[in-house]
């Protein structure tokens, strides 16, 4: 999704268009989850297609899955959702956006979910593990950004973790799978609905 005309980009650290808080819901068969968004973030004016393709066709988390992470977070919609599906794990969700990070935190907090930990990438300890990384990934900051991001936190897997992706077909899900099987991430595509595909990705 492209960012509306006039309110920056969503990848800013600091958005320059001026604030204007809205509310939005997020419902799903099992999850309900009330959020607050504002202009300078991803999908502002409701829950990205792509992002609601990857909660409700998207794998249940695994059962032993006790630190997951959100990479890019935005206002919060999949680091909550899976929050609410494994209350016992600890979901990190990050994103350079500072505005979209603080969105994330108090929507988790006005909806009582203690389980979320919102900050910055570089905010992460070094030696957090992921058993699971779930993301509706940021195509337009580039391809090569693209590259180095997956690769930088896809290398903090456990052994057995896994990462699972959505990613519109006509901005290259399937050239991105290609790359990250030859990269040395084994992709398989799990689902495709409405032009988007749910990929997983495993360590080699």
């Amino acid at each position: 999704m492209a960012p509306t005309p006039g309110t920056g980009h969503y990848f800013d650290a600091d958005p320059s268009v001026p604030s204007r808080e809205r509310r939005i819901d997020l419902v799903l068969p099992d999850v309900t989850v009330h959020l607050t968004t504002d202009r300078g973030v991803f999908a502002a004016a409701a829950v990205d297609p792509g992002t609601k393709t990857l909660l409700l066709d998207g794998p249940p988390l695994g059962a032993a899955a006790t630190t997951v992470l959100d990479l890019g977070c935005g206002y919060g919609p999949i680091a909550l959702t899976l929050a609410s599906r494994a209350p016992t794990a600890t979901v990190w969700a990050v994103d350079t956006n500072r505005r979209a990070v603080d969105l994330c935190a108090r929507n988790a907090a006005a909806n009582r979910i203690t389980n979320v930990r919102a900050c910055a990438p570089d905010d992460v300890p070094d030696d957090v593990a992921f058993d699971e990384i779930w993301s509706n990934p940021p195509v337009r900051i580039g391809k090569d950004a693209l590259h180095e991001l997956l690769r930088r936190w896809l290398a903090r897997l456990t052994p057995d973790g896994r990462a699972v992706l959505v990613v519109q077909r006509h901005l290259g899900s399937d050239s991105l799978a290609a790359w990250l099987t030859a990269d040395g991430w084994p992709a398989t595509r799990l689902s495709s609905r409405t032009g988007y595909r749910v990929l997983e990705v495993r360590r080699p």
